[in-house]
């Protein structure tokens, strides 16, 4: 274990940990201000925001020297006695000077730029830079370039921390980004007839420290300061990649990924960023409704409890399909509330959307071709149920030819697919089932087929936990509230298992922590980072 020192704090390390002065400084709880430097990229130190001073201690004696230069941060090793002055008249006078150069040639155009809320350079302003603006103000505009179909580039605000540039070539492994120029023009361009259209091309506007790289789908949407932010997971595919849904007033405007080193570390694709407007579209199904002998009628969700349970006891032998878009909570409350209105029915996973083949980057980031986000959590609540998993390929052959020596006479499906998943060959598949119950987002030929039409949530609207491809399962609360007239999956089946008061996940996932031994390991909660399932399976096995 190595001791280094921080502002006379004294931090422990461990022997295998390479840590800079930023990082150790983080430990004890001081921000040392950084432009270039991100934890997941190298060290350019070109910045020289984070400018410090550090020395070293005698072990014997105790006595500290301290080398007579300031050093960068980013670039300075914490090694066993190292010693750090991160403030200082000496240091507050170089940072000051490192703000006003940034400065001189940058657009004052705050009140119009996306970042303004949320940037670097005006946080670092305030707290490092000059009392008052000895240079002339700049107009306030800056000239904006196109990137590529994701992003922009305001030229002017670009204070050349070059994040982006080493992002595209050392992260996401397309090179596209550049810096052309020298001097004082130095700017961020693309390379000819080659524009910034990887996969992961959102993330330089993650990493932009100032107002520089901008979000197109975004740009001019919200005021950050208005936004609402939530931890959430990506559903986007079986990665799950932690996620922050940024909201206001029910609306979400963006995306953004969650730090996590053991699923996503700092980054999410463009295919999971981008893919949330589903969530708003007006096709959305928003009220309940069954098909009676006179028509079709819509219901009030009081009476839709009592109303599908009469009617699925009275079906006789019954089946379930668990979609793969449920969290594993209300996976879990499904299975139950049809066992416990017939102990033999069949229950079958949801189709799992696979989409052409597993796609990892340069660093290891991985954007999977199975477009689910719980297919291994659903698995286990179903195994567990019925010792076996059953595909929705094999339920349909069941429909024809009986399960368990009995027609089946109900169905419930559960959806969440935001692209068609069935089509009016499958929808005839069911046509002899007596009751169907289809929950989804948007209509169907099976959907309209339906005895029992019930609209579906969306993931931001959810709460409950999900499994990834790695079985890490994290956790997660409802962000925005559904549209008028939907009520989520865990509040209805919360209601048909007589569960009194609201839903609540937590409670499920301790119940089935204690049931099903490959969820054991969330018993108690589950913390930010989710937990590892997979430990727990080693476990058992030994």
């Amino acid at each position: 274990m190595a001791t280094v020192i921080v502002d006379g704090k004294e931090i422990t390390i461990g022997d295998h940990e390479r840590l800079n002065g930023i990082q150790v400084a983080q430990r004890a709880g001081i921000e040392i201000p950084h432009y270039c430097w991100h934890p997941g990229m190298s060290v350019v130190a070109s910045c020289r925001m984070c400018l410090c001073k550090s020395g070293t201690r005698d072990p014997a004696t105790g006595k500290i020297t301290i080398v007579p230069k300031v050093v960068p941060a980013c670039q300075t090793p914490a090694k066993d006695n190292t010693v750090f002055v991160t403030d200082d008249e000496d240091i507050r006078k170089y940072r000051a000077m490192v703000e006003e150069d940034l400065l001189i040639d940058h657009p004052v155009d705050c009140p119009i730029c996306d970042k303004a809320g949320e940037c670097h350079l005006q946080d670092y302003h305030f707290e490092h830079g000059q009392k008052e603006r000895r240079a002339d103000i700049k107009p306030f505009h800056s000239r904006r370039r196109e990137m590529g179909d994701t992003v922009t580039l305001f030229v002017d605000r670009c204070v050349m921390c070059t994040r982006c540039v080493r992002f595209t070539r050392e992260i996401a492994g397309t090179s596209e980004l550049m810096v052309v120029n020298r001097g004082s023009h130095e700017e961020i361009d693309v390379f000819p007839g080659l524009p910034l259209d990887n996969k992961l091309s959102g993330n330089v506007v993650d990493l932009c420290p100032v107002g520089a790289l901008c979000d197109k789908d975004f740009l001019y949407s919200q005021r950050v300061w208005f936004m609402k932010k939530h931890a959430g997971v990506c559903t986007g595919c079986a990665t799950g990649c932690s996620i922050n849904i940024e909201e206001n007033q029910d609306t979400v405007y963006r995306l953004r990924p969650r730090e996590n080193p053991h699923i996503n570390q700092w980054w999410m694709c463009d295919e999971g960023r981008y893919g949330f407007h589903h969530v708003h579209a007006d096709e959305r199904l928003n009220e309940p409704r069954q098909w009676t002998k006179a028509g079709q009628v819509s219901l009030d969700w009081k009476d839709v409890p009592t109303q599908i349970k009469t009617h699925l006891q009275a079906a006789g032998h019954l089946a379930a399909v668990v979609s793969p878009h449920l969290t594993v909570e209300e996976a879990y409350m499904l299975c139950a509330f049809v066992r416990s209105l017939d102990d033999k029915a069949v229950l079958a996973v949801g189709p799992i959307p696979v989409e052409g083949e597993d796609e990892t980057f340069k660093n290891g980031f991985t954007i999977r071709a199975e477009k689910c986000p719980n297919r291994r959590g659903v698995e286990a609540v179903v195994q567990h149920f019925t010792g076996a998993v059953t595909t929705f390929d094999e339920l349909l052959d069941q429909l024809a030819a009986g399960a368990n020596g009995q027609a089946i006479g109900g169905v419930w499906v559960s959806g969440g697919y935001k692209t068609d998943w069935n089509d009016e060959s499958t929808a005839e598949r069911f046509a002899n089932v007596k009751e169907l119950v289809v929950q989804d987002l948007f209509s169907s030929p099976l959907f309209e087929n339906a005895t029992f039409q019930l609209p579906s949530a969306a993931f931001p609207e959810r709460d409950g936990s999900y499994v990834n491809v790695a079985d890490r399962l994290q956790s997660v609360r409802w962000a925005i509230r559904p549209p008028s007239g939907v009520m989520t999956e865990g509040q209805l089946l919360w209601r048909l298992l007589g569960r009194s008061g609201l839903f609540n996940a937590q409670v499920i996932l301790n119940e089935i922590a204690a049931e099903i031994p490959y969820f054991s390991a969330a018993a108690g909660g589950v913390h930010e980072l989710g937990v590892d399932l997979k430990v727990n399976q080693l476990a058992a096995a030994t």
